[in-house]
């Protein structure tokens, strides 16, 4: 992509600037006051307008909350009460996840999981509370492939009592979009291709809605800087330069401060991370945000672009470790351990055969019965199943459950990548550690609720099971998820 050089920032178009790449406003509550900790809001998914593309382009067709793309920010502090009532002004049923929170099972939104679908017309109430702080984010998980492919998502930030100090506390939510000459939507989502390959990556990528150009800073500015990665299949690796973004919170729980490996933030689709990124160019200068996860497609994001009068001359020096969340720390002694393997798509049955003989002890056994199953596998695949989790493929939401998980009890989860995609595994409904990737630990173990898996990699995630009710288990890449890589767990 190609940018114009924007004219000199003076301080009005500084701010006005930063306030357009900010997440949108916060939904105003019902009432002015705060009663007893309740913040109430309302969200509308219906179709509108966006202007995606640069002018000279026209606005574009999109389907999204409130008539904003991104959807509004929703801000509250932790330990607040949210009651949000969706309304569904959509021609199709649609429901709404709040990733990553660890809400009530009937508030987690899995359509006939755990609600009924919002019909056409109709409103649902959604009640929880903020119980961790963190980046979270909201969309739908009623045929999200398309519904969050057309712009239906938004942010969700949930501040600590006493947050970390910045000079700004700033949301980026990044998506592509794949769009035709003349900046239209295609239409052609959920087509097997996308669906037995790495799913629908567009040719259009945004910021908070918007193909960007330059983001204003100021020398000596401390930024928090919330990553959110709203698309349905890309990956980001994002370079910033000559800055060194230091990751505070992964999945919007805090993580030891440090910097990224090789200097890429990566963020699988659904992934959040918090930075800090201290501006330390010369002032008037430029410095470009670059893309670089996919070999030989590198592009240009944003670019910082530093006004010619500086904050202070150099960065504050202000501690940067956020407090930790109420999370149940696992007992990896005496946990209970559960094997999964996750296969199929184009090239499955190669890398399933490559990986028979080679699968470390305790996962032979796993491995051996789905190549035992390849044959019925392959079956299935050519009757609409495409991805598989311990060689079942998903056929909707309602599902029986694969694991069932004694509740308040600690588990070690091992997840095989048997295919040649990556694939960002979520569960609902609780955040793990990730304790080990093939055969190493980990050295941050870091909590999240979303873990990108490489192809043929092994990882194991350890939690506490203190969250009842029936839990999706699912690639975040839309299109797998909508192809069969989707499962239930049961904790009782």
């Amino acid at each position: 992509m190609s940018y114009p050089r924007l004219p000199a920032l003076t301080r009005r178009t500084f701010l006005a600037s930063a306030a357009a790449l900010s997440a949108g406003a916060m939904l105003p509550p019902q009432s002015n006051a705060r009663a007893a900790g309740l913040r109430e809001f309302r969200l509308r998914a219906g179709p509108g307008r966006a202007q995606i593309a640069p002018e000279p382009y026209g606005d574009t067709a999109v389907w999204c909350y409130g008539g904003r793309l991104p959807g509004p920010e929703i801000r509250v502090r932790q330990g607040e009460r949210l009651r949000i009532a969706v309304e569904n002004a959509l021609d199709e049923e649609t429901t709404v996840h709040w990733h990553g929170v660890r809400v009530p099972n009937a508030m987690d939104g899995v359509p006939l999981l755990t609600q009924a679908p919002i019909a056409p017309g109709g409103t649902f109430t959604y009640e929880f509370d903020a119980v961790d702080a963190g980046t979270f984010w909201y969309h739908p998980h009623h045929r999200s492939f398309e519904q969050v492919g057309r712009g239906l998502y938004g942010p969700l930030i949930i501040e600590e009592a006493d947050p970390v100090k910045v000079d700004r506390d700033v949301t980026w939510v990044l998506s592509d979009w794949r769009l035709t000459e003349s900046a239209e939507m295609r239409d052609d989502f959920g087509n097997r291709h996308d669906m037995m390959h790495n799913g629908r990556v567009g040719n259009t990528v945004t910021i908070n809605g918007r193909v960007p150009d330059a983001f204003p800073v100021w020398k000596g500015e401390r930024i928090r800087l919330r990553l959110i990665n709203a698309a349905n299949a890309r990956i980001f690796g994002l370079d910033f330069g000559s800055h060194g973004p230091v990751v505070i919170a992964l999945d919007g729980q805090p993580v030891e401060p440090h910097a990224p490996q090789d200097g890429l933030v990566v963020l699988g689709p659904a992934m959040r991370a918090d930075i800090i990124l201290d501006m330390t160019a010369d002032a008037g200068s430029r410095v470009s945000v670059t893309d670089r996860f996919y070999k030989d497609l590198e592009y240009r994001l944003v670019d910082l672009a530093y006004d010619d009068r500086p904050l202070r001359e150099t960065a504050p020096d202000w501690p940067v470790a956020l407090p930790p969340n109420p999370l149940p720390e696992p007992d990896l002694v005496s946990a209970a351990r559960h094997e999964v393997t996750f296969n199929g798509g184009m090239m499955g049955a190669m890398v399933m055969q490559e990986m028979g003989g080679s699968m470390g002890e305790g996962s032979s056994g796993a491995m051996g019965g789905m190549m035992g199953n390849m044959g019925a596998m392959m079956d299935m695949m050519h009757s609409g199943g495409i991805w598989f989790i311990n060689g079942v493929a998903a056929e909707g939401h309602v599902m029986d459950p694969m694991l069932t998980l004694a509740r308040d009890k600690s588990h070690v989860i091992a997840m095989t990548n048997a295919t040649a995609w990556h694939h960002p595994m979520h569960l609902h409904g609780h955040s793990f550690r990730v304790i080990s990737r093939n055969g190493e630990p980990t050295r941050y173990r870091e909590w999240q609720d979303t873990v990108l898996m490489s192809p043929r990699e092994r990882i194991e995630i350890a939690f506490v099971a203190d969250n009842p009710g029936d839990w999706m288990l699912h690639c975040h890449i839309l299109e797998h998820q909508a192809a069969g890589m989707m499962g239930v767990f049961r904790v009782a």
